[in-house]
């Protein structure tokens, strides 16, 4: 068996709706801990469409020690969260990567079409580097999915 037989058998047995919907529910998940970041630590997107990451902070003013705890969990796991799709999201080309960061991970929820037409490519061209780089941030996140096997 050839090695461009086994890559392509690979890609066929994901379930490319279901990694689709992964990686869509990571992406809003992301734009919904980046609500709760104050606009400070805010990561800041540059030119070249690559996320920074926020300043880590341990500050918290919580009236009771399990509340605080509480907070202090919620945000590691939101600042682990957010430096994991930031690191992704980077690996991806400059055209996957500044696709994903304005239809994604920006604060606004613009449609497919605001975004290709403001990229200036054709929808179809918007569709296939989408779907590319869905896979890309899959693996990356290790969230495929794998059609099952009866």
């Amino acid at each position: 068996m050839s090695k461009k037989y086994k890559q392509l058998s690979f890609v066929r047995d994901l379930d490319g709706e279901k990694t689709k919907e992964a990686v869509e529910a990571a992406l809003e998940k992301y734009r919904m801990y980046m609500l709760t970041v104050p606009d400070e630590f805010l990561p800041r997107v540059t030119q070249t469409y690559s996320l920074v990451p926020p300043s880590q902070t341990n500050a918290f003013h919580s009236s009771t020690e399990s509340v605080a705890i509480k907070k202090a969990d919620f945000e590691r796991e939101r600042d682990e969260y957010i430096e994991r799709i930031r690191r992704a999201v980077n690996r991806l080309t400059k055209l996957e990567r500044e696709l994903i960061v304005k239809r994604y991970m920006s604060t606004e929820e613009p449609h497919d079409y605001d975004v290709y037409t403001d990229m200036n490519i054709s929808h179809a061209t918007f569709y296939r580097v989408r779907e590319k780089a869905f896979y890309k941030l899959a693996f990356a996140l290790r969230i495929e999915v794998y059609k099952e096997v009866l």
